[in-house]
């Protein structure tokens, strides 16, 4: 089994819990207006890989792991192949390895054959970095190009199956930092009984050289990041400091 890889972080400390190996998988649906990696989009752009090789050079490191460390997959977008994915960590698990996944969501649908595969996938998958980038379903569109209706719907099933799950949210001047859209994910998020962290990630400009090398139109030109007190903000109305269990 071979996937399309873009990269690999041997000593990842954002992705997850711990010290983790993270794979940078390539293909996305999304078109995301603040995407810092839009060289991932096109799957066929990525390098084929083989699991037994990505799995035996992720346990060179596993040294460094300790307690809590492990393989996270990325992206890109990696349910795009979940295949790939299935196989990777269903080997992982017979080495015992704590297994994250980051992604988006966009690519889950109850429809088959997805659903079966995405529910096997499960039984192999530790956590979940589920990143919700709108809540508002009209401005997701404008913000991704796609609806967030299956990206929901995903949050509530895991729920639902008690799959661990730090929410993660991309906080955007002039697209999602209202106060109004913050208090609307802090209500859903509540809706949810599985969910261990909520993480505010700031938007940055770091990616906009990408889209200029790759001949895309930055649409978020001239939106600097958010403010110190803004992010405080953000961080105060979700929660960001405790658990959300209650």
């Amino acid at each position: 089994m071979k996937g399309f890889i873009h990269s690999t972080e041997s000593f990842g400390s954002v992705d997850g819990p711990g010290v983790r190996f993270v794979i940078f998988m390539s293909g996305c649906p999304m078109r995301c207006q603040f995407c810092h990696n839009p060289d991932t989009w096109n799957m066929t752009d990525g390098e084929q890989r083989s699991v037994d090789e990505l799995l035996q050079q992720a346990l060179r490191y596993r040294s460094y792991w300790r307690d809590g460390g492990g393989i996270t997959v990325s992206g890109g977008e990696p349910l795009m192949q979940i295949d790939f994915l299935l196989e990777l960590f269903r080997k992982a698990k017979e080495h015992g390895i704590h297994t994250t996944i980051d992604t988006s969501g966009a690519p889950f649908t109850r429809e088959e054959p997805f659903f079966g595969k995405f529910n096997e996938l499960m039984g192999y998958t530790d956590l979940l970095l589920l990143d919700i980038k709108h809540i508002d379903e009209a401005q997701h569109r404008i913000l991704t190009g796609q609806s967030n209706n299956n990206i929901l719907d995903m949050a509530e099933y895991l729920s639902k199956i008690g799959k661990p799950v730090w929410i993660r949210h991309v906080l955007v001047p002039q697209r999602n930092d209202y106060d109004g859209y913050l208090r609307d994910l802090r209500k859903f998020i509540d809706t949810l009984d599985n969910v261990e962290k909520v993480e505010i990630l700031p938007y940055h400009t770091l990616g906009e050289y990408k889209w200029k090398e790759l001949g895309y139109d930055y649409p978020l030109a001239g939106i600097e990041p958010p403010s110190a007190e803004r992010i405080e903000n953000a961080n105060r109305i979700l929660e960001t400091g405790c658990k959300v269990n209650k």
